[in-house]
């Protein structure tokens, strides 16, 4: 990279980019619940991930959402190495 150019990491995403995950839908039998919320995780810094979830439950969906197997988000994704972070702030949401 040239000295004069600036690197220019995690620009602020706004709350329309944000709320684009609330739009995707699974191709398959996944419950569009978990679906976004996969989706979210895999796509989202942790900060911009919890506001996600603020959108997401004031739309109405279901952070208990299972998959087929009974597993929720968090055993999903609990042995992923950068999750702890992304599970606290859903186990946040889920006690307030």
């Amino acid at each position: 990279m040239r000295k004069d150019k600036k690197k220019v990491v995690g620009d602020e995403i706004g709350d329309e980019v944000i709320k684009t995950f609330l739009t995707m839908e699974p191709a398959d039998e996944t419950l569009p619940s978990l679906h976004k919320l996969i989706k979210a995780y895999r796509g989202l810094r942790v900060g911009d991930f919890e506001r996600f979830l603020g959108f997401f439950v004031e739309a109405g969906y279901d952070l208990e959402a299972k998959n087929d197997q009974g597993e929720d988000f968090v055993a999903l994704v609990r042995n992923q190495r950068q999750a702890e972070l992304y599970i606290e702030a859903v186990q946040a949401v889920r006690q307030a």
